[in-house]
């Protein structure tokens, strides 16, 4: 049997480099004649690796023609720079430094770690599913618009043969097997957040969060940028040069999956959670993803004084995104149509037409939608995450942050529906570190202490 590792292919990188590098105006034009002329694939639509292995000469000519594309200047790099200092230069906006906030009630941080958890899993089961798919897959259970779990109960035989439930997924994920929270990557990397702060504290480095990845991370617990850039540490190659080395999904969704407790830990500070984001998002991502990340922390952190609504919140997060980025383009946008329109499915429509150029990973299509949804139905729980994962894209992700979000805005986990918590049992699937079975009020406690400490020593030593 022949191992297919996912998403470090030289040949299927290739693809997406090509798609990133038309999207940052790097005129790839001839290096993609020549990919195409050798017999060169084009990127997997929506797996991790191609379905067959490359020749030798193909798998080389991939190498050279990666390391072509990241010498070709792209036509952005004014409007969307990486390093921190150049975007807050971007930022007229950028939010001032505020005086000490407490830290959030150990009530509202169980509400959000809840929220995080039950969004992803309503997410799963549909993942890489296309939009056509989910719709009628919900349809087919009773479920549309969708209101409650997914279900196979009632589906018909050749609807699922079109639109198969995600494989690893299903058999946990379906509302007939839910027994816990699995594993996911949505919440393991809000656990490695924890420990990076137990153990470095505010000041942590991007080198810290590699050394802590090496340490406690299974290398095939991560995908896509962090995958790669995973790879490069173990070949030698150091921050921030990690993200940028062979890495073509360096402005994907991965680094705004780890936001989360950058904003728990800064509650009130917007620009402090935005500095942590961006340390953590550099391992990984550049620019829009760089971004993505920053926006979330941002957000999440204006929600954790407990006395924002959803809109000041997004309005918030995009104090740290520059203005005339791709990604701040696309927020303002889907939070217009989520303010002007009353279905939907019709501004789910809109977005993925207008990104449809876009890997369903890419953080533009993706933070566009968590941010209409969460807009759309002005920060409800259910609401918020029914609609990021009916959008589609990647649902579990989208499903996670709208549920983070919105579960601590609700403030308690007594406010969220039994029927999304419930199946739960208090209990979190992981294989980072001793957490695996802890129960989401256990992680409340030890956010809330974290950040406690966090805000306290902040106070005494300004």
């Amino acid at each position: 049997m022949t191992l297919r590792l996912t998403w470090v292919q030289p040949e299927d990188l290739l693809g997406h480099e090509l798609a990133q590098a038309y999207q940052d105006n790097r005129a790839p034009e001839a290096i993609a004649a020549r990919w195409h002329a050798a017999g060169g694939p084009e990127a997997p639509p929506r797996a991790g690796t191609s379905p067959t292995p490359a020749s030798r000469y193909l798998r080389a000519l991939a190498g050279d023609l990666l390391d072509e594309l990241a010498e070709l200047p792209s036509g952005l790099a004014d409007a969307e720079p990486t390093d921190l200092g150049q975007i807050r230069a971007h930022c007229p906006d950028w939010p001032a430094r505020p005086g000490p906030a407490p830290a959030p009630a150990q009530a509202h941080l169980e509400a959000a770690w809840l929220g995080r958890a039950v969004g992803c899993l309503l997410g799963k089961p549909v993942e890489k599913l296309p939009l056509e798919g989910i719709r009628d897959l919900a349809r087919a259970g009773g479920n549309w618009p969708l209101r409650t779990w997914f279900t196979a109960r009632g589906v018909p035989d050749d609807l699922l043969r079109t639109h198969p439930w995600n494989r690893r997924s299903a058999p946990t994920s379906l509302a007939e097997n839910i027994d816990g929270m699995p594993e996911d990557d949505d919440l393991n990397y809000p656990l490695l957040n924890l420990l990076l702060l137990q153990r470095h504290g505010r000041d942590f480095t991007t080198a810290d969060v590699a050394r802590l990845w090496l340490d406690e991370l299974p290398a095939g617990r991560t995908f896509t940028a962090e995958r790669v850039a995973y790879r490069n540490l173990l070949t030698g190659i150091e921050p921030p040069h990690t993200a940028h080395h062979r890495n073509p999904f360096r402005e994907w969704i991965g680094a705004l999956i780890r936001a989360d407790v950058h904003g728990w830990t800064n509650p009130g500070d917007p620009a402090a959670a935005a500095a942590a984001a961006h340390r953590d998002a550099t391992l990984t991502h550049t620019a829009n993803g760089v971004y993505a990340a920053m926006f979330t922390a941002a957000t999440i952190a204006e929600a954790a004084t407990g006395h924002g609504d959803i809109h000041a919140c997004l309005r918030t997060g995009l104090t740290v995104v520059p203005p005339a980025s791709r990604l701040a383009e696309a927020i303002r946008h889907a939070v217009h149509l989520a303010r002007t329109t009353e279905d939907f499915d019709t501004v789910v429509d809109a977005l993925h037409t207008t990104h449809r150029a876009y890997h369903w990973v890419h953080a533009l299509p993706n933070t566009a939608l968590i941010a209409a949804a969460l807009t759309h139905a002005n920060g409800d729980f259910s609401g918020s995450i029914c609609r990021a994962v009916s959008g589609g894209w990647d649902t579990d992700s989208n499903g996670a942050t709208a549920g983070s979000v919105a579960g601590l805005l609700t403030g308690a986990p007594t406010a969220l529906p039994d029927r999304w918590t419930t199946p739960l049992k208090n209990r979190l699937a992981t294989s980072v570190a001793d957490f695996d079975g802890i129960g989401f009020d256990t992680l409340a406690q030890l956010t809330h202490r974290l950040a406690h400490q966090l805000t306290h020593r902040e106070t005494r030593h300004p």
